[in-house]
């Protein structure tokens, strides 16, 4: 009876899966990519046609990664859009980050979308302190506002936008709040102000 008891208690916790411990411990282990990413359609087109546009290849959990050369970017940015086997006619969006270590610090990053292919990529460019990239506004229209969020926010500069100017901050706001060394409270005197600002809109001044 106690044996017959154990083997249900045995089937009962194999219909529930490993345990939380061991589901973890399984997902911290680092995992061997299961493909060849040299072998993947996409990879193998943007290779045979850019490839010394792309200084390295990424590819985790299905997502395709490149790492492009800033003067090629537009270059790369128009084959991918018009090209038949790839038609990225969505650029769904344009991110700037700040790593404040690297020998080039920001990082440009555009997740492109094809409608009728139904597949996706990411170009990733650096940029050193200064350097500014092309604008990809004549490819995909949408760029303008996020390059314009890019420079406002981390203070990215796109060449030969149509209109760089701060799109949610005002115009004579100081600095850019997304960089990693931009101060928690704002720029000197900033909360202040606002304190100031807002006490006499609600008349407690």
């Amino acid at each position: 009876m106690a044996e017959d008891e154990e083997k249900k208690e045995t089937v009962k916790g194999e219909e529930h899966g490993p345990s939380k411990k061991e589901a973890l411990e399984k997902e911290e282990t680092p995992q061997k990519p299961q493909v060849d990413v040299d072998t993947l359609p996409l990879v193998k087109r943007i290779k045979e046609a850019k490839g010394e546009l792309v200084e390295d290849i990424n590819y985790f959990r299905g997502e395709i990664s490149l790492l492009v050369k800033k003067e090629g970017l537009l270059d790369l940015c128009r084959f991918l859009k018009d090209d038949d086997d790839t038609r990225f006619d969505f650029l769904t969006e344009v991110i700037g980050v700040h790593y404040p270590k690297r020998e080039r610090p920001f990082e440009v990053v555009y997740h492109l979308y094809s409608t009728s292919k139904k597949h996706r990529v990411r170009l990733k460019v650096q940029l050193a302190e200064g350097e500014e990239v092309e604008s990809v506004y004549p490819v995909w229209r949408s760029a303008n506002w996020y390059e314009r969020e890019a420079y406002d926010l981390v203070g990215i500069r796109f060449a030969n936008h149509p209109d760089l100017k701060r799109i949610l901050l005002p115009d004579d706001w100081e600095g850019h709040p997304l960089r990693k060394d931009y101060p928690l409270q704002g720029p000197p005197g900033y909360r202040e102000a606002w304190l100031r600002s807002h006490c006499a809109s609600t008349n407690k001044l």
